[in-house]
């Protein structure tokens, strides 16, 4: 028999003693900057939902909130980097030049990537829409540095490391991601998912004219026109002042109509969980939850939905939850404001035929009012 040596490995060790000395060229890093996404004049409210997490982030590390306003020469890219003033900006870096009319990556990449090697900021911070996760995927690239994606809370740990936190494990677990030893810190947050900061009319302070010296014939990707999509955004979940929702104890695609009937009646807009979805009862523009919408009404009525990490962190915005589930011990029941225990397909008839009567002498009444 020969012998066999058993290495015992040691236990690994926690977050505090992997974090190495910060490399010295990354000390001068300060700062936390937001990205303003601006696309053909407006500016997507996830921006300044950002400007509010960022304020925060830099009052706690007694640094400058900048915003990063990148677009055509014109009046409404400049008005885009004196609006973010309103939203706590100290300051603004504004990049501004006929080739950024249209967002393509190796542009937008160019420009955000110079803004941060010259001006290097610690933390950097994107919307996580279709533009922001393209954008922030190839800088993070590009700058050899992480990014985590879909965050649902920011904060600075004691030693000034931002602690970014999402879901993992098919959003059954959450986790915090630290980037330690790397600047800036990059983290993309989804529409919705931090509160929206109240506007203060103020002054523009100081606002930092980059150039981007970067020519048509340099751009490998040309936009030949605009096409709109006509059937993007078929539903406004995510802006929506009441929400009615069913989950898999609906029993069957039938009895979705429930949902539908009482979101009509109440003016509202109406969604589901992740597994009606995977089901192919519902479309997937109608998902809430983490890898769906984010959602912050006033009202959510979420009806025979369990309410797993994954659909919670989608909806814990909400002022108002309502959960009808008949398991009494459903997680659901953790995070809502109002528990009925009770059989959805029953209880949503009687709650619409109840709000019906209340409405309809005043047809022009909302319960969001």
């Amino acid at each position: 028999m020969s012998n066999v040596t058993r290495t015992i490995m040691p236990a690994p060790a926690g977050r505090a003693a992997a974090k190495k000395e910060l490399p010295e060229h990354f000390k001068a890093y300060k700062h936390v900057w937001v990205f303003v996404e601006l696309e053909r004049g407006q500016v997507h409210p996830v921006s300044w939902e950002l400007m509010g997490a960022g304020r925060r982030l830099a009052d706690r590390l007694k640094v400058n909130l900048a915003a990063v306003v990148i677009g055509p020469e014109g009046q409404h890219t400049r008005n885009a980097a004196l609006d973010a003033f309103c939203y706590g900006a100290d300051l603004a870096y504004l990049v501004s030049d006929n080739v950024l009319s249209d967002y393509r990556n190796e542009s937008y990449t160019k420009a955000l990537t110079e803004l941060v090697n010259t001006y290097k900021p610690e933390i950097l911070l994107l919307g996580a829409t279709t533009l922001g996760r393209d954008l922030a995927g190839s800088v993070a690239t590009t700058l050899s540095t992480g990014l985590t994606a879909d965050c649902t809370a920011l904060d600075v740990d004691a030693d000034g490391s931002l602690a970014a936190t999402r879901p993992t494990f098919g959003g059954s677990l959450l986790c915090t991601i630290y980037t330690l030893n790397y600047r800036p810190q990059m983290a993309t947050v989804r529409p919705r998912v931090m509160p929206m900061p109240e506007r203060v009319v103020r002054d523009a302070a100081r606002i930092i004219v980059h150039p981007l010296g970067l020519l048509e014939d340099d751009i490998a990707t040309k936009v030949l026109s605009f096409l709109p999509d006509r059937d993007a955004e078929t539903s406004n979940l995510a802006y929506a002042d009441v929400v009615v929702a069913g989950g898999l104890g609906l029993g069957s695609p039938e009895n979705f109509r429930l949902v539908r009937e009482l979101a009509t009646l109440l003016g509202a807009e109406y969604g589901c969980s992740r597994p009606l979805v995977q089901k192919g009862w519902v479309t997937s523009d109608r998902q809430i939850g983490q890898t769906g919408k984010t959602i912050r009404p006033k009202l959510y009525i979420a009806a025979g939905i369990s309410g797993a990490i994954q659909h919670r962190v989608g909806v814990e915005g909400a002022d108002l939850i309502v959960a009808v589930n008949t398991d009494k011990n459903a997680p659901i029941f953790d995070f809502a404001h109002l528990a009925i225990v009770s059989d959805a397909i029953q209880l949503l008839p009687a709650l619409t035929a109840a709000f019906r009567a209340r409405l309809l002498p005043n047809s022009r009444a909302r319960i969001a009012v």
